[in-house]
């Protein structure tokens, strides 16, 4: 059985609950354990904070890896041996977006992220196991202020535009209630 679920929503919006308790669900009905692959860096207490509020929300028993980048080669060691999540490629976009962004050309190449971004897409399309990704819908408030912020929202809502077109489904995440947006 394939199935390629996005799960999308703002910050606090409940969408790794969702995406966990999916998981968790398709691990039972299929037999197979779940790989959490998390895209995070603790580059400071707060975030550290984060990092130890997701691990406490996930069983013990489910194997976890770590990829803040070169994700798609990460995701394709694991085959279709388990039930796979991917929170977040919200901070997956930063961790590939800010070593090429210039702020005096803001609109210039970002070749790192166009090669993880390319290398997911393709991952995507032929992956035939249980996948489900977790992403932050950021195009919904203002136009921001700063370069980097406005090219890491557009570079994000086409992310995931593509990757909503890869998927069986799509769940959108609104104060802790799931929105089936594609099924």
């Amino acid at each position: 059985m394939s199935m390629r679920h996005l799960v999308l929503g703002g910050a606090r919006s409940g969408k790794t609950r969702i995406a966990l308790n999916h998981a968790a669900a398709q691990a039972r009905e299929l037999g197979d354990r779940v790989t959490y692959v998390a895209t995070a860096e603790a580059h400071d207490t707060e975030m550290e904070q984060r990092i130890a509020r997701h691990r406490a929300e996930r069983p013990a028993s489910w194997r976890t890896h770590e990829a803040p980048l070169q994700l798609a080669a990460a995701l394709v060691t694991f085959g279709s041996s388990s039930v796979i999540v991917v929170d977040c490629l919200t901070l997956w976009l930063t961790n590939a977006l800010l070593p090429d962004f210039d702020g005096a050309n803001p609109r210039g190449p970002l070749p790192l992220w166009e090669r993880e971004r390319d290398a997911l897409f393709a991952f995507l399309d032929d992956f035939r196991g249980t996948i489900v990704l977790v992403s932050n819908e950021v195009g919904g408030g203002i136009v921001p202020e700063s370069a980097l912020a406005r090219r890491f929202q557009d570079e994000q809502g086409w992310l995931n535009q593509r990757v909503a077109q890869l998927c069986d489904r799509v769940t959108l995440a609104v104060a802790g209630l799931e929105l089936a947006v594609k099924s």
